[in-house]
């Protein structure tokens, strides 16, 4: 079964079902989630849990039964409702991560068939998704909280044999791979269709059997003692090897020994609660959930402290697998439980066999390093005392991350004082802090100072003692140095707040604290977005006419079950071979010499690839720059690829990859961020520039001159599904195909030809979907298929190429950093009446002049300004090469021009609204300022319909009066306009070929260029020929993009997928039914099928091939005028923020949006996009945040470090409504393209942040303007409100100290 000699193969392998997804390898996306099952002895009952496949080694499963998603239901057989409901719901996009969806809710409803809201937001906190924003997978699941007799939840086929097994008697796995100390055995599976209740009809049979279980392969041993005796008895003789249980913290980075324990320790009450070590934290959490709901309130003061922090630590995946030891004893300070388990002065019972018992308290004396403990070598962790609080004793917890759920702490903090019974005499405080320090951090000094100190004293001396005893290096590990002391005092003004309001509660002599600060006390509480209907076609229309109605996605059932197939679900080809890249760890460096030997040495490794192995051209130009595939004698970005190891398993190239052995010597300059290339001057060649009216007349004539500038941060695509590839060699006249994830297979299948020398034609592309993309697999993804290409060639076997997340990240990189710096000129009524605009973009080490273009085109966004110039430089750094995201430089022209507008009203003393209201379009007939012709009109209406559906006016003056009566919270609001252009600024782009063929039963098949990537592109496909050949959808069948079948075709992006592929497939079932007619006409009585019989085969050729070819579009960027594109997308929205201004969290109240799709082909599809695309931006504009070292390595490498929004992060008002008579007539049956503009709405957040900052900041007497910098991380949210706090926390001067984290 097994097919990697390794023994923490994870259950994602080992199942070799294709529903349960790699994402990450991580365990924070979700995309692998099953659901397991164990038998708890104690209290005689079956647990069900859902688990992270990549993290959860095969060897700990024994005795455990796992479902993946095939063994719910199939579209074969009989659907689950589960799955049934997210399809029907819209809930799938992509679909790449709708299985783990689907087992997050499955395993909910196994253990509580009526859920309430919480309980499916709590069930879904740790699963990700890229493309649908959320709402549409609520919409489907919230149906479960009502009971209905529609549905069974839990059918008798729910369970499949080929995906739910037991694993029972197994000594050890098979005769290959494993073996014990003496014997080898077989692994033993039973397998049986049953229900639940009844699939082990003995229970003591399926119990544990009394004996050690003792794994071993060629690097590691597993052993999994049988009791706590032998467990002892173990960890003397191995004292050096770690216990492992959940596998969370080590993950897929297994030692050469582990002791894998799989038992749970009993939970008993005393003088407080005592959790056995190996609990987990859903464990913990459902004892203390008892304990608060069963006890006085006063017993459980810290229980309810530490559920507060347990609400939002990690996903329900990894709460489940994750123990309450595991959690202690990696001494993460970035761990939430040891500050609040510290503070409430827990202690530990601890073990060995030579000595015996001992018990230890928790406190900063534990944890002597990060992570090392005190532990002794021999001895284990049995539990953890969590006393009951004193009447008066109070207890906080906090904790600030970079999401508010699903994330690692920035910084965590337990606090507990102990006052004088009826007094405000302090006789003890416990302040304790992780995330400043290696370690746990007390603060000692302010402890032992306030004893007998009156509460009114408390938070002067504190405060000063914090800032003397958090010890943080400018260059702290981490970064944010100032950000994280600020939040220690802002951290402990929350609790001195807390504690006064009780104490005055209690009747105690304090002083009283003012009604505007006691917001502050109240955290954010998580909701799910709320249910909004969608707006359906006229009933005038034939219901028999699926155009226009929101028709579910072609694929959702499949992609629900698991039947989905992605590139790397296709089964393996026999002997098939792994590729893996190995990069540069410099930036600018020359290569001495690349030496494979010792990987070439390993077990299982073929081959090595360089640039000596290339065929045909290493090197080609990509947008007139040379660009190699292998880099031969320089590198100049961390991440470019050198070569590429091929083995006979992922594992072996993968740990073969890390030992080839590169000598480099390094060059000068070598530099990342925009400000460095502009003192370099250091740009490409190519610069744009775009320009209407005078500029100096117009400066000397304005009231007002304001030159300022912002930074937009780049963004990581982080589509679930990573990029890769199989390449298969045909072994005749050389010819090869491809199964790849491409948004443009014929660029692919052209740069394969190239690499290898060999023309196209007898090299075939096949895409049939990919899990997201976003732009990010159209270029890059050529260069990773001729490498497997190369290898296919060399070795004549079979290639796959999978990057792994990090990998990812680092190799094909993705939003261009964007820096603006403007001059405007405009008149004291807000009237803009110049604006000169320098974008600076940093491309790394590509030309990415077709952003900077398009960032270019869309700087006026929706505002006639008279006179606007704008220049675009592309900055050369030693960065990898940023390439094409969802909008293309869009959103980061449109911010710079939005930034123009809001610091204009606040120079004014004018609402932003009324100034953008000042300066837009308002002439029936406009133009751009590239002179290209179009009407506001539903841009205005858009603008006029947001602001009255939101309510804008009156919660604008609802949010004044919260922010007078509010010290510590504050909120916001922003409405923007849009105007997007949609297509390809370059005209050859703009096409669209279709071939459909019409069978002789009556069957049509349809294949297209475009490709599906969750934007639903196929459906609208299927609604148009159905359309005009009068046939239902399902007669229609969607084949795979094939550059066999549709040559040369234009990639998928820019909005214009559907627009061209739909209009070839129009125009190609028009001309096959303008075949039909004459026999239609003739026999107006036959079905269907009989007239394409009939018509058989004298004169008529059932197929048809269309090409579609946009209007010209191109600039003539010498005159800055010319139509750059085919027609433009309009919107507007408006978002209300509410921040904490102490910690800088913020939570998304409400956004409403009005989108001009034009007459939509399926609102529903048009919707997700929407939505998605708004999340997108969420992201994008609030929280994804990526961090370079000085030395140029990306450190946010997976989704550990890099945060994508969560279900935590939508507005629980989101509301899409369509504009309604809205035409298009350059489209096709006036519809519009809608994939990309939805980002940029998103900056109403940002904006409406930055609102909440200044009110924050008048309260102090501090000025309106101050600068903000995108994304508006809760970092920069908390110190642009400057307060006493932030004061204490100084920023170094710059050049005395070498950042952790630089900005690029």
């Amino acid at each position: 079964m097994l097919r990697q000699n390794h023994l923490h193969v994870s259950l994602l392998y080992i199942v070799l079902l294709t529903g349960t997804k790699y994402g990450c390898g991580g365990g924070g996306c979700g995309a692998c989630t099953v659901m397991v099952s164990r038998y708890d002895q104690i209290h005689n009952r079956v647990l069900h849990y859902t688990v992270n496949a990549c993290l959860q080694p095969i060897c700990t499963l024994h005795g455990a039964a796992v479902v993946t998603v095939e063994g719910i239901g199939s579209t074969k057989t009989k659907l689950h409702p589960v799955q049934e409901r997210i399809a029907k719901a819209h809930g799938s996009q992509c679909g790449f991560c709708t299985p783990g969806m689907v087992m997050s809710m499955y395993t909910l409803l196994r253990n509580k068939p009526h859920p309430t809201m919480e309980d499916i937001r709590e069930a879904l906190g740790g699963n990700l998704c890229r493309c649908t924003g959320y709402r549409p997978i609520i919409d489907g699941f919230k149906t479960f909280c009502v009971v209905s007799n529609a549905f069974n939840l839990f059918p008798k086929a729910s369970c499949l044999i080929q995906s739910t097994f037991l694993l029972t008697k197994m000594h050890v796995f098979s005769f290959d791979y494993f073996e014990t100390c003496s014997v080898k055995c077989m692994c033993y599976i039973s397998l049986g269709i049953r229900e639940w209740r009844g699939m082990l009809p003995e229970w003591p049979e399926w119990r544990i059997r009394g004996k050690v279980l003792c794994f071993q392969g060629d690097r590691l041993k597993l052993i999994s003692p049988v009791d706590l005796t032998n467990l002892l008895e173990l960890k003397t003789e191995y004292s050096e090897a770690p216990v492992v249980v959940g596998n969370t913290t080590i993950g897929t980075n297994l030692l050469t020994f582990q002791l894998f324990v799989i038992y749970l320790l009993c939970v008993h009450v005393h003088a407080g609660v005592s959790m056995g070590a190996v609990c987990t934290l859903s464990s913990l959490k459902e004892e203390m959930e008892r304990a608060v709901r069963e006890m006085e309130a006063e017993r459980t003061r810290g229980y309810q402290a530490l559920l507060q922090t347990l609400r939002c630590l990690a996903g329900k995946q990894i709460r489940n697998m994750a123990t309450i030891g595991g959690n202690i004893l990696s001494a993460n300070p970035k761990y939430d439980l040891n500050s609040v388990l510290a503070a409430l002065d827990c202690t530990l019972q601890v073990m060995s066999k030579e000595n015996g018992t001992r018990t230890i308290t928790l406190n900063e004396e534990l944890f002597t390093g990060f992570g090392k403990t005190a532990l002794r070598p021999d001895e284990v962790l049995l539990s953890i005392d969590i006393p009951y609080s004193k009447p008066w004793e109070f207890v906080s917890a906090f904790r600030q991350a970079q999401r508010r759920e699903f994330a690692f702490s920035i910084v965590n903090a337990g606090m507990k004082v102990v006052f004088r019974e009826g007094t405000n005499i302090v006789e003890s405080l416990n302040i304790y802090y992780g995330g400043v320090g290696a370690t746990l951090v007390k603060i000692g000094r302010a402890t032992r100072r306030q004893a007998s100190t009156s509460g009114d004293e408390l938070l002067a001396d504190a405060c000063c003692l914090l800032e003397e005893e958090v010890e943080l290096s400018d260059s702290a590990h981490g970064g944010k140095v100032e950000y994280r002391k600020t939040l220690t005092t802002s951290f402990f003004f929350k609790f001195y707040m807390q504690v006064l309001q009780e104490l005055r509660e209690r009747d105690v002599n304090v002083c009283l604290l003012p009604l505007e600060y006691l917001s502050a006390l109240k955290p954010f509480k998580n909701e799910v977005v709320c249910l909004f209907p969608l707006q359906l076609v006229s009933n005038a229309q034939s219901s028999q006419d699926p155009v226009g109605h929101p028709m579910m996605h072609q694929a959702a059932f499949h992609q629900a079950t698991g039947e989905a197939q992605y590139y790397d679900d296709i089964p393996p080809v026999q002997g098939e071979l792994f590729v893996f890249m190995v990069t540069s760890t410099r930036a600018h460096a020359k290569i001495i010499n690349i030496d494979p030997s010792e990987a070439l040495g390993m077990t299982g490794v073929v081959t090595f690839l360089s640039a000596g192995d290339v065929p045909g051209q290493n090197r080609r130009m990509l947008f007139n720059n040379p660009e190699e595939l292998f880099a031969e004698e320089e590198v100049s970005c961390v991440g470019q690829i050198i070569g590429a190891v091929v083995a006979e398993s992922r594992e072996q190239a993968r740990r073969a990859a890390q030992r080839v052995k590169v000598t480099y010597q390094d060059l000068l300059p070598v530099f990342f961020t925009i400000e460095e290339a502009i003192q370099h001057q250091s740009f490409f060649d190519l610069k744009r520039k775009l320009e209407r009216g005078d500029m100096d007349k117009a400066f000397e004539t304005v009231d007002q001159i304001l030159e300022d500038e912002i930074y937009l941060g780049g963004q990581e695509h982080f589509y679930m599904e990573t990029q890769g590839l199989i390449a298969v060699p045909k072994g005749e006249n050389g010819e090869l195909e491809l199964f790849v994830a491409s948004q443009h297979s014929a660029y692919t299948q052209e740069v394969v030809g190239i690499t290898l020398g060999i023309d196209s034609n007898k090299i075939t592309c096949h895409v049939r979907r990919l899990g997201g993309a976003f732009g990010g697999k159209v270029m890059k993804i050529a260069s990773l298929s001729a490498i497997t290409a190369i290898a296919a060639v060399k070795t004549g076997r079979a290639v796959r190429c999978v990057l792994e997340r990090g990998d990812d990240m680092l190799i094909t990189s993705g939003r261009h950093p964007f820096l603006g710096k403007y001059k405007v000129g405009y008149n004291n009524d807000g009237t803009i009446m110049a604006a000169d605009i320098t974008y600076y973009s940093n491309g790394g080490t590509d030309d990415s002049h077709h952003i900077m273009e398009k960032a270019l085109l869309h700087m006026d966004n929706g505002y006639r300004i008279p006179n606007l110039r704008g220049r675009g430089l592309v900055c050369k750094t030693y960065l990898p090469s940023y390439t094409a995201f969802r909008g293309f430089g869009g959103p980061q022209g449109l911010m710079v021009m939005e930034s123009v507008l809001h610091e204009v009203a606040v120079k004014c003393g004018l609402p932003p609204q009324k100034v953008r209201e000042i300066n837009m379009y308002r002439e029936e007939e406009c133009y751009t300022h590239h002179k290209q012709l179009f009407s506001p009109r539903n841009m205005l209406r858009c603008w006029d319909e947001c602001l009255d559906k939101a309510g804008y006016h009156d919660r604008l003056q609802a949010i004044q009066q919260f922010n007078t009566s509010n010290r510590w919270k504050k909120r916001g609001i922003s409405a923007v306009p849009m105007k997007f252009g949609v297509g390809f600024s370059k005209g050859f782009y703009n096409q669209g070929a279709a071939l459909v063929n019409i069978y002789k039963d009556g069957s049509v098949l349809v294949a297209h260029g475009g490709t599906e990537m969750g934007q639903g592109i196929n459906t609208k496909a299927l609604q148009i020929a159905s359309r005009i050949l009068k046939v239902p959808m399902s007669s229609i069948h969607i084949k795979e993009t094939c550059t066999g079948n549709i040559p040369n075709a234009a990639p998928s992006a820019a909005s214009f997928g559907t627009d061209a592929v739909g209009m070839a497939v129009k125009d190609a079932c028009e001309k096959l039914m303008g075949r039909l007619k004459p026999v239609m006409e003739n026999h107006p009585k036959y079905t269907w099928q009989q007239w394409v019989i009939n018509k058989h085969p004298p004169d008529y050729n059932k197929l048809n091939i269309m090409m579609f070819l946009g209007p010209h579009t191109g600039v003539d960027w010498e005159n800055s005028e010319g139509p750059a594109y085919y027609y433009f997308t309009f919107g507007a929205c408006c978002s209300e923020v509410e921040i904490d201004c102490l910690t800088g969290d913020h939570k998304n109240l409400r956004t409403d949006i009005v989108m001009d799709v034009g007459r939509s082909l399926n609102p529903a599809l048009d919707i997700g996009q929407i939505e998605g695309g708004f999340v997108q931006g969420i992201g994008l504009y609030t929280i994804e945040e990526l961090q370079f070292s000085p030395e140029g390595v990306l450190m946010t490498r997976g989704p550990s470090q890099y945060k994508i929004p969560a279900l935590c992060d939508i507005p629980p008002q989101l509301n899409v409504h369509l504009l309604a008579n809205a035409q298009n007539p350059h489209a096709i049956y006036s519809s519009k393209g809608i994939g990309e503009p939805p980002v940029f709405l998103a900056s109403t957040i940002f904006f409406a942040i930055k609102e909440a900052v200044a009110a924050a900041r008048r309260e102090r007497g501090l000025g309106d303007s101050f600068p903000l910098s995108s994304p508006a991380t809760s970092e920069r949210i908390r110190m642009a409100c400057e307060d006493q706090f932030t004061e204490m926390a100084p920023s170094p001067k710059k050049g005395t100290f070498k950042p952790w984290s630089i900005n690029i």
